[in-house]
């Protein structure tokens, strides 16, 4: 793994211009259909208002509540929010105010407003690092404060609580009871101040469709903090009643009109990262929790929620470009994605499944060469450059290598710049929501989404542990291409296991299982790594200056290959000898 913090920022290779690019109707068409498929055939049940919060009580949705707070003695109220945002160039904007979803459905023209707000936060950015937000925005005579948190397992909710203030300072007094316990103590002795600020003028305006009600927020402006500044151009649609696949609906029918990026990155992490210089990070994804009792439809719904957070978290980094955990952990994003989907069709054929499928590996395939140059120029190379100070060349094969990089990284964000990755990206999220998969179930298989995920989880968990060690068989005699086929059959019981463990994670014997399947992984993806850096030294065409360098590379790995040997033969005895958590409690 690279460690992104610690790596070199590099250029952003290619920004894209966001000008319309020919447009796939027949893709967005089918994509568009997960939504509308569903919507038609069950409405869901009408929403629920609870002090400014909107629960959707669609039997289809997980809704998770707002984390509850303690009362406040003040006049504070809580609520929570459902929203995307749409990042679009600013000179396109008028376009997509002027989109036919909006003409037919617009309450009126909108309001107009002039928002100024400053982000708060102590000098240790203890907000920050503990995943909550504090502003104070004025709109013409009236102070808002408002506290939010980040989004925890769900893309598009967040806990937000607001409450009057008389000015742009901050009142600690009427956030204190929606900050956790443990941090009250630190936050009384530790004074906030100003961070950085948002100016923007927004036109927002109400749409009321058949599934729900949807504020579309047209924002123009920047953030400043300090001598730095960042231009703010995006569309905020947020729920107002009804289901939050109106959400996505709307969104793609916006993305008819012209170029958007789907976003979940808050304007407050946007911030925080401007003011320290950073580009935006990229997480690894958050681990599963399922209750043993859970249904198999429950237990979809919770994996691919986690996907697909995970997936638009790694959007920006990605798309910024500077920080090369972004790539990786967006293709890890999409490997997940794909082994979800592909667990599903244990249920039964699901042939929505094979377009978003079909999608999700387009988008990894243009990724893959700039994450494999990654290694070669942040690991493989300066590795071995240093331990061998005698060899020429090293320099004229980085410069040489740098080219490929920057090649790759172009087509990564022409990619993503791609209004056929926006189109899967928003689909995809209002399948999810919509749980479209029932759908595509066939009438005589609906029955197993209502049983136990554990049940389903052991048959397919042993099934697939069973072919990781058919093929493993005499392992110390596989050759490379064996060895290949054992990595990607651990790789799918790696993603499996992530997604089908919680259900056993009171057991002892689930945690020894994972730490030894993941070893193994490990030792796997190391031998894989030496096979791709091979691939990449003969697709270079080194130049007489740096031949001698890609050959003492090459020399290095073949030694090194036969090092890796006995530690993966001895981790691929712990595995097999590891008791599976899926055959009897501990």
């Amino acid at each position: 793994m690279l460690k992104s913090d610690a790596t070199p920022a590099r250029k952003n290779m290619s920004a894209p211009d966001g000008n319309p690019v020919p447009k796939d109707s027949k893709r967005t068409q089918v994509i568009a259909g997960f939504l509308r498929q569903r919507d038609a055939a069950e409405p869901g049940a009408e929403p629920v208002i609870v002090e400014g919060a909107v629960i959707d009580q669609t039997p289809s949705q997980d809704v998770t509540p707002a984390p509850q707070p303690a009362q406040p003695d003040v006049g504070a109220s809580p609520a929570g929010e459902i929203e995307l945002k749409l990042l679009v160039d600013a000179d396109r904007m008028a376009d997509f105010n002027a989109a036919p979803v909006i003409a037919a459905n617009a309450r009126n023209k909108g309001s107009r407003k002039h928002l100024k707000s400053v982000y708060y936060d102590t000098h240790e950015r203890l907000l920050r690092r503990n995943g909550l937000s504090l502003r104070v925005r004025q709109s013409g005579a009236r102070f808002v404060q408002t506290v939010k948190t980040d989004a925890t397992d769900d893309p598009l909710r967040r806990g937000e609580w607001e409450a009057n203030v008389p000015s742009l300072s901050p009142d600690l007094a009427l956030a204190m009871p929606f900050i956790p316990e443990k941090l009250r103590e630190h936050l009384q002795t530790h004074p906030l101040e100003a961070v950085f600020t948002a100016d923007i003028h927004r036109h927002a305006r109400m749409i009321d469709l058949p599934t729900g009600a949807v504020e579309i927020a047209f924002d123009q402006g920047e953030l400043v903090a300090g001598e730095r500044s960042l231009p703010v151009s995006e569309i905020e649609l947020e729920l107002k009643s009804g289901g939050a696949s109106t959400i996505y609906e709307v969104a793609l029918r916006l993305a008819e009109q012209g170029a958007v990026k789907p976003s979940i990155r808050s304007k407050s992490a946007r911030g925080f990262d401007l003011a320290v210089g950073k580009p935006p990070s990229a997480r690894r994804p958050r681990k599963l929790h399922l209750d043993p009792s859970v249904t198999l439809d429950e237990a979809f719904a919770t994996i691919l929620r986690s996907c697909y957070l995970h997936l638009l978290q790694s959007l920006p980094a990605a798309e910024d470009g500077r920080n090369p955990e972004g790539v990786h952990q967006l293709r890890v994003s999409l490997r997940r994605l794909r082994s979800a989907l592909d667990l599903m069709r244990s249920v039964g054929a699901l042939s929505n499944l094979d377009a978003l499928r079909s999608e999700a590996k387009w988008l990894a395939q243009d990724l893959s060469a700039a994450r494999d140059w990654d290694v070669f120029q942040l690991e493989t190379l300066p590795t071995i450059a240093k331990a061998c100070p005698s060899v020429a060349g090293f320099e004229a094969l980085g410069k040489a290598a740098a080219k490929r990089q920057s090649d790759a990284y172009r087509k990564a964000h022409r990619a993503l710049a791609d209004r056929r990755c926006a189109a899967f990206l928003i689909g995809l999220g209002g399948w999810i929501e919509t749980r479209g998969w029932r759908n595509d179930v066939a009438a005589e298989d609906l029955g197993q989404l209502a049983e136990p995920a554990v049940n389903f989880a052991e048959r397919v968990l042993a099934e697939q542990h069973a072919k990781v060690l058919k093929r493993g068989r005499r392992f110390k005699s596989l050759s490379a291409e064996q060895m290949h086929r054992v990595r990607l059959a651990t790789k799918r019981l790696r993603y499996l296991s992530e997604f089908l463990l919680p259900l056993y994670e009171e057991r002892k014997s689930a945690r020894r299982f994972s730490r030894r399947l993941a070893g193994l992984q490990e030792e796997l993806g190391a031998f894989n790594d030496m096979a791709v850096t091979a691939s990449l030294l003969d697709g270079l065409g080194t130049e007489p200056d740096s031949a001698i360098a890609a050959a003492a590379i090459a020399g290095w790995q073949a030694r090194a290959s036969l090092g890796v040997q006995p530690a993966l033969q001895s981790t691929w005895r712990d595995f097999t000898a590891a008791r599976v958590p899926w055959s009897s409690p501990d």
